[in-house]
């Protein structure tokens, strides 16, 4: 196995746009989203977190495996339903949601739940900040974090931030702050840097990242809508372009990324190299990062996470499409 990704799998409800108004079932959830993108490239993923014993999570369970998943890892409860969100679209394809959590299944997966061997056979480890909203949820979440750390598994972080689900803003500050501390990989969009900035008594960008790299966050990505993605490591910064594409959902473009950017990433330490290597490589982070660029497109051309997340084959139709 390659990747281990923590948290949230939940139910995406999303509208047509239409009135009256109806919405339509998709599988979804950033971390689940993340392993199906790293699965669907050709790499080997798992998914660990907690379902409900209903029918949605029943369906999930059944949609991560139809997606060559590893649910091994993946327990269900009765205590609990299974998380939904309701995704209404704007004209340009942006989102806004509506979550019905808590409670829900995913909260309720406790530090006791981890196998050890989720950790040994793995060598990415990859979270979200919906598992820190809840107090019990965040200490499972940085135990993962500590036993990755331990098994030599490098930490991947999107910091996917949904306000509505958070007590109050500034908890969510500091408990992101110290997942951060404890990654070696750190994704976020501008609007979620900029929410941090505003916490930190608007600190400045450039001093946000230098506090990033003396943590420890090997390498930095910041996303932002249409624009390109920014990236830094403690030697270089550069950008990625994103080509023109007609937007219809921007659901999973961020996993679509993160999930190509981490096959990719492992695609490299398959050569018998290491990160500490990489982050003074810039052609192959560029070559990285732009190829994780172009998938978080695709997935914007069609809607529902699972669905819209390139293959390989769909990368390189696509890169030939666009170099024409």
């Amino acid at each position: 196995m390659s990747l281990l990704a923590f948290g949230e799998a939940l139910i995406d409800f999303l509208s047509n746009g239409g009135t009256p108004e109806t919405f339509t079932k998709f599988p979804g959830g950033a971390p689940a989203n993340v392993t199906v993108a790293y699965a669907k490239l050709g790499g080997k993923s798992q998914f660990c977190g907690m379902l409900g014993q209903d029918m949605f999570g029943d369906y999930l369970l059944t949609s991560l495996n139809e997606h060559n998943v590893d649910t091994q890892y993946c327990l269900q409860t009765s205590i609990a339903k299974t998380a939904l969100a309701f995704v209404s679209l704007d004209a340009n394809g942006e989102r806004s949601f509506s979550f019905y959590r808590p409670p829900a299944a995913d909260l309720l997966f406790h530090s006791t739940d981890f196998n050890i061997q989720a950790f040994t056979s793995n060598n990415l480890f990859h979270i979200c900040s919906n598992s820190l909203t809840e107090e019990a949820i965040y200490e499972t979440t940085m135990q993962g974090l500590s036993l990755a750390k331990t098994h030599r598994c490098l930490r991947s972080f999107d910091v996917n931030l949904r306000l509505n689900l958070w007590q109050a803003p500034q908890l969510a500050y500091e408990r992101i702050w110290q997942c951060i501390r404890h990654c070696d990989i750190l994704k976020l969009s501008r609007e979620e840097l900029d929410f941090l900035l505003s916490q930190m008594q608007h600190q400045q960008e450039s001093e946000f990242i230098a506090s990033c790299f003396s943590h420890g966050v090997s390498i930095i990505m910041i996303s932002n809508g249409h624009l390109p993605v920014l990236y830094y490591t403690p030697t270089f910064c550069g950008e990625s372009q994103i080509p023109n594409i007609e937007v219809i959902d921007t659901t999973a473009a961020g996993d679509a990324f993160v999930g190509a950017m981490l096959f990719q990433l492992n695609e490299y330490l398959n050569k018998n190299k290491i990160l500490s290597q990489l982050i003074n490589e810039e052609h192959e982070l560029k070559s990285i990062m732009d190829f994780a660029t172009l998938c978080g497109a695709i997935a914007c051309t069609q809607k529902g996470a699972f669905p819209s997340l390139p293959s390989m084959e769909d990368h390189d139709n696509f890169r030939l499409k666009i170099m024409k």
